[in-house]
């Protein structure tokens, strides 16, 4: 038997596991058939790898031979594997633009305004709940700009390689029923809302810890959160389910009216990131240019993020850069 990457994966995760249980799990494969390819290994390598004992497996002389050459392929075929992507996906020169984004009104911001500076050129779009994935993908060539979002002060993902630029904050705002007693307060404080249940979108980043220390400053803990895409977060608020959590921008939308909570207790960050090496990077300060348009503009279309910064000059979120 050769060699091949998957068995080179399989050592690995073994070592990091330390059992071949938790090794099974990492991998998704039975028990039963990690420990006969291990075996598989293990005879083409010429010796054992691992000793098995009562409290999981560890490295034998031979085991830590072989994984410090793994330590040092693996990552190399990945950068490999990477800079092809990139090397691939430069179009013969001709600009396109694929954008990765989460949900939310700035990447349709940013379409419409790449789609009207570069008719020419092909946009296409990828979403995700998760910000680490959409990273991923611009790392592994796939992807050439990442719209993504980050919970206060929080470091977006991968950022030792990944270029970020911040886009704007917004405060978090809450989504209620048009009908809802507090819709037409200007604002509310959040302890105001310790008896609902509350809706929001996924994500992989801190916010909902965020949230949840939030609410504990306010002196309460959320009874529920139902975590769904924006439709149905939208849904539920109007049909008195829930209130929402979201950010200032978030477009008008029958049935439901957003209100400012008082003190800012919590604000959105709006980041586009790139690869450093991609040739997409070129194009990069026009990217950002454009997406904090889309930006302002997102904040220009909402009346009560309007209201709010005309009574909170202070607040340096949105950028300056013309709508138009």
């Amino acid at each position: 038997m050769e060699l091949e990457l998957r068995h080179l994966k399989t050592i690995r995760a073994i070592a990091e596991a330390g059992s071949l249980t938790g090794a099974a799990t990492a991998l998704g494969v039975a028990q039963p058939a990690l420990s006969a390819q291990l075996k598989r290994i293990e005879r083409a390598l010429g010796g054992t790898l691992f000793e098995r004992g009562r409290h999981g497996v560890r490295p034998t002389a031979l085991g830590e031979l072989v994984l410090d050459r793994v330590r040092v392929l693996l990552p190399t075929v990945r950068e490999l594997q990477e800079e092809a992507l990139r090397f691939n996906h430069r179009g013969g020169g001709m600009p396109r633009f694929r954008l990765g984004g989460t949900h939310g009104p700035l990447l349709g911001g940013l379409v419409d305004r790449l789609a009207a500076a570069y008719p020419a050129a092909p946009v296409t779009t990828h979403t995700s709940w998760s910000e680490r994935e959409i990273a991923v993908s611009v790392i592994e060539g796939r992807v050439d700009f990442a719209l993504v979002g980050a919970c206060g002060e929080s470091p977006p993902p991968a950022p030792d390689r990944m270029v970020w630029r911040e886009v704007g904050v917004d405060p978090v705002f809450v989504m209620l029923a048009a009908g809802h007693p507090l819709a037409g307060r200007p604002q509310v404080e959040l302890r105001e809302l310790a008896g609902e249940a509350w809706t929001d979108v996924p994500g992989d980043g801190c916010f909902a810890d965020c949230f949840a220390s939030a609410c504990a400053r306010a002196g309460f803990a959320p009874t529920r959160v139902y975590e769904t895409d924006t439709a149905s977060c939208v849904h539920l608020v109007q049909v008195g389910r829930a209130v929402g959590l979201c950010r200032a921008t978030f477009p008008p939308t029958p049935g439901l009216v957003t209100v400012p909570l008082a003190g800012v207790p919590l604000r959105w960050r709006h980041v586009i990131g790139w690869h450093p090496q991609a040739p997409a990077a070129a194009a990069a300060p026009a990217v950002v240019r454009l997406a904090r348009g889309a930006h302002a503009e997102a904040a220009a279309r909402s009346s009560s993020y309007v209201e709010w910064l005309a009574a909170n000059p202070d607040f340096h979120g949105v950028s300056s850069v013309p709508a138009g």
